[in-house]
């Protein structure tokens, strides 16, 4: 597989190099929304829901996707936009506690589950952008906290990525009834914890601290994105393999 030149993308307020095969992108990825894009829908906008555990890649993919489109022969307007700036500002989760064993716990400590999500104001933001061209708020890794009104959306077609769009539970479950299409992204626990420490490495924490919010809030949030999320509307399943590489994967290997 002939690998696709390098692209810089702004994901989550950094810029990136990204490289993705060019086979994936050309012969799956851009034909997948150029079909969504076609399918017959009730409203304006149509929307493609990206959705996988943490640590996996999807806003990347996301972006990646969005700006191959737009390069395609017969060029396609995508955005991509993420869940994570539904997130209930920082403030909020350090000064709101929930119990624990161990005692009150802040709601940051458990930062990225969905009990730190404005769920309902999320719907919302589907329902009205389903017709209008509304700005996304956006979740910036640089400041980890929620920018609102960071991302103008103009495209009739949207990817959306997020952990918890098919999460089987109340608030969540009627989020996929907006998707007009839905991609699994997925990837081997080992491979998503090596990546999680290192980005809160990168982020600022020291090694030990970045393995000890790993077992207390993301490895539970990976095990809660692939055991209580609704599997059956997903079109497309991929997986990211050891080498970084993604591939196409069928139904009974999602989890």
């Amino acid at each position: 597989m002939s690998p696709h030149p390098p692209t810089r993308l702004l994901v989550n307020g950094l810029d990136v190099e990204v490289q993705v095969d060019a086979h994936l992108l050309e012969a799956v990825l851009v034909p997948f929304l150029t079909e969504v894009a076609a399918r017959p829908r009730a409203s304006r906008r149509a929307f493609v829901f990206m959705v996988g555990p943490p640590g996996v890649g999807k806003s990347t993919l996301a972006a990646v996707m969005a700006d191959a489109a737009g390069r395609a022969p017969h060029p396609l307007a995508v955005q991509a936009v993420g869940i994570d700036g539904f997130h209930l500002p920082h403030d909020h989760l350090a000064t709101h506690y929930v119990s624990t064993p161990s005692g009150a716990v802040p709601l940051s400590a458990f930062k990225g589950a969905p009990q730190t999500f404005d769920v309902e104001g999320l719907a919302r933001h589907l329902d009205a952008s389903a017709e209008r061209d509304l700005a996304w708020p956006a979740y910036d890794r640089r400041v980890h906290d929620v920018v609102p009104d960071a991302a103008p959306v103009t495209a009739d077609l949207l990817v959306v990525e997020g952990n918890w769009l098919l999460l089987d539970e109340p608030g969540w479950r009627d989020l996929v009834d907006h998707a007009s299409g839905v991609v699994l992204l997925t990837a081997d626990p080992a491979l998503l914890r090596k990546r999680l420490i290192e980005r809160k490495v990168r982020g600022g924490l020291d090694p030990a601290e970045a393995a000890a919010f790993f077992e207390r809030s993301d490895r539970p949030n990976i095990d809660r994105v692939l055991g209580s999320s609704d599997f059956s509307t997903v079109d497309l399943a991929l997986a990211v393999q050891n080498d970084g590489t993604i591939q196409t994967i069928q139904q009974g290997e999602m989890r």
